[in-house]
């Protein structure tokens, strides 16, 4: 119907321009009113055939404009591609109770690194009492009242708001603790002392693992009192608190004087229950402990694993940097799709637009996305600092606007953000290891991420994929790539990249960190799933929830300021990686030819390059210089009979060979 209704407004037209050609045809005086007119009919005609063709094919969107005298069709964009509300309204599970408190948290970074705690060996492990023998103080529902998610709302739950505490003696004055709010995980906290609270956290939704995330409110505490809490059914048998991390304290008193998210605890402790069998059909249960001073009489504090970073904080974000018209000459939000409950997952794509859109179509794509797993929050504030760098107006970050087209999805997995999960989705399962699934309904993100990047690597060349995490059991900020194996060219490729921004990053980054594996269990995980598409430089960057054991930032927390550097780093590192100066091209056929030769020594050849600054242009697109490869023949082991075979004048010798005395070994001599 289209096909025919375009041939028919074409045919319209010819003959309106046939008619117009031949109202030329007058006296000169008269020629150029003659013009004048006929170009208004034209006008006026082209918009009438415009209308009856959209309405034809039912369609506002059809945009018909002339180029050398022929329709050229385009569809319109729409006026707003996001339409973010004034108030950040995330939908809930309907299982899922929220409260009406907006929770708001100021950046704020310390004036000096924080260091790690030192462990002295002498630290309590304390005695779980567990609710008879304790009184439970806050407990919320499980919101697994389904076994499986079935449908959300704007705020959770239509019920009222039900009371999570429980104080049987007001004289007893115990902590109010509270967890329903965004991003948010407390199930439960139980009085074992006047001080002392055993906590329980929320599994991961629709699911009976994955406990290691916690944020919670609390209120009513005294200043100058030592409070113990222990976690007790932590899930990972190792963690950075055996190694000198702390917990994250914000109070909102110090808040009113512009200090937020400080670490905070002494006497800390990552241990096994004392009180599990070793019985292999249970699942090994670990807790955390730590005591604290809170700062503030009748204070409200926030106490978290990581610095927190929301839903409703990156649509406020996203929000900013759209209405900034400057931004939005090369920078376009769109939603890539909606999750399980319905909440957008955004996509940025940032570039330089070209002239006529041809540069814009040669150009090289970088993809980059964020917050697969919910709880490694550190995965965002990277993501913030990689986005505020990109979006600058520095002339670096000109010059890799002009380079390549990025892809940005900010935040893959936005229900298990705002329910406060850990690792998986409300599909109960990991995004991470769903990258191949052909079920879109079930895991909507992960899906059209691959189907985003499929459908742009056949545009153009996909430069490089990068998919942020946080890590729990080592420090610093690392990588984990693909190992090429089937050239040798290709196996430096995975490597140059994370070493160079190990030179970047000197005392965040570890090289020796980084691994580059691909293994079965992997499989469905982005970075394996990008590679198996095609695309050669595909990473995990991974950052620590603890801080940094390089250079003079040794035993030193990160702060929300060091995982936003990360993200500069990686601008920065990327910019060297395909510096665009042409006199540095020159340099590569030389350098291919050493790097052959040096395929043992990696790390040493990178190192010169990198200090040298023989930065490499656009490394992968460029292949080593071709040479006949010289085949060693394999020597292969043959039988007796065999080399007898070959060597018939030794069978007509009929030569024996030599016996030996007993107690050495045969050996045969030809």
């Amino acid at each position: 119907m289209a096909d025919s209704a375009i041939r028919s407004w074409w045919n319209t037209h010819q003959l309106h321009k046939s008619d117009r050609n031949d109202s030329n045809t007058m006296e000169d005086e008269e020629e150029l009113a003659g013009r004048r007119q006929c170009k208004l009919i034209s006008l006026h005609l082209d918009n009438i055939l415009s209308v009856n063709l959209s309405q034809t094919l039912r369609t506002r969107q059809l945009l018909i404009d002339f180029h050398g005298g022929r329709p050229i069709l385009s569809l319109r964009a729409p006026l707003d591609l996001v339409n973010f509300p004034s108030i950040s309204c995330p939908r809930w599970p309907i299982e899922c109770e929220v409260i009406s408190d907006i929770i708001h948290h100021i950046e704020w970074d310390p004036p000096e690194p924080e260091p790690f705690y030192q462990h002295t060996g002498h630290e309590r492990t304390p005695m779980p009492l567990g609710e008879k023998r304790a009184k439970v103080v806050y407990c919320i529902d499980h919101a697994t009242k389904r076994p499986y998610f079935t449908c959300s709302r704007v705020r959770g739950s239509k019920g009222p708001i039900k009371s999570a505490t429980s104080y049987e003696n007001q004289t007893d004055f115990p902590l109010e603790f509270e967890s329903r709010f965004e991003s948010g995980n407390l199930q439960k906290a139980v009085q074992v002392g006047v001080y002392d609270y055993e906590l329980t956290l929320r599994t991961d939704m629709y699911t009976r693992k994955h406990t290691q995330w916690f944020y919670f409110r609390v209120r009513n505490m005294k200043a100058g009192v030592t409070y113990r809490f222990t976690i007790i059914n932590l899930m990972k048998s190792n963690s950075l608190y055996s190694h000198g991390m702390r917990p994250l304290l914000y109070s909102e008193r110090a808040n009113e004087k512009g200090v937020g998210w400080q670490r905070a605890g002494s006497n800390i402790r990552h241990y096994r229950n004392c009180n599990q069998d070793n019985d292999s059909d249970t699942i090994a249960l670990y807790s955390l402990t730590w005591t604290l001073q809170f700062p503030h009489d009748s204070d409200t504090c926030y106490l978290a694993h990581c610095y927190p970073y929301t839903y409703s904080h990156l649509q406020c974000y996203l929000r900013r940097i759209s209405s900034n018209s400057a931004v939005a000459s090369y920078c376009t939000l769109r939603v890539l799709c909606h999750s399980l409950a319905g909440n957008a997952v955004y996509v940025v794509t940032i570039t330089s637009r070209g002239d006529g859109g041809v540069a814009g179509r040669t150009k090289k794509a970088v993809v980059v996305t964020a917050r697969v797993h919910p709880g490694e929050t550190n995965g965002s504030w990277m993501m913030e600092g990689f986005l505020d760098f990109l979006l600058g107006d520095s002339e670096d970050a000109q010059l890799l606007r002009d380079t390549f087209v990025f892809k940005v999805v900010p935040m893959l997995n936005p229900d298990g953000v705002i329910v406060g999960n850990y690792r998986c989705s409300l599909a109960g399962r990991d995004l991470n290891r769903n990258y191949k699934t052909s079920l879109k309904d079930s895991f909507p993100c992960v899906w059209h991420t691959r189907n985003m990047v499929e459908r742009l690597m056949a545009e153009t060349d996909v430069f490089l994929y990068c998919d942020f995490h946080g890590h729990n059991r080592k420090n610093n900020v690392f990588m984990y790539g693909c190992n090429n194996r089937g050239d040798a060219s290709l196996k430096l490729h995975e490597r140059v990249f994370p070493l160079m921004m190990s030179k970047n990053a000197s005392n965040k980054f570890s090289f020796k960190s980084c691994k580059f594996r691909v293994q079965r269990s992997k499989e469905g995980t982005g970075r394996i799933a990008m590679w198996r598409l095609g695309i050669k430089n595909s990473y995990t960057m991974e950052a620590t929830f603890g801080g940094s054991t390089l250079g003079d930032r040794r035993g030193t927390h990160f702060t929300t300021r060091d995982l936003k550097s990360l993200g500069f780093y990686f601008c920065d590192t990327l910019l060297d990686y395909c510096d665009p100066d042409p006199t540095k091209v020159r340099f590569l056929p030389d350098c291919f030819i050493v790097l052959g030769r040096l395929t043992s020594h990696l790390d040493h050849f990178v190192k010169i390059c990198f200090e040298s600054r023989l930065l490499l242009y656009q490394f992968t697109s460029l292949s080593p210089p071709k040479k006949s490869p010289v085949k060693k023949k394999k020597k292969r082991l043959r039988s007796r009979k065999q080399r007898n075979r070959l060597r018939p004048e030794r069978v007509k010798s009929n030569t024996k060979p030599k016996v030996l005395p007993s107690g050495t070994k045969d050996i045969v001599r030809d």
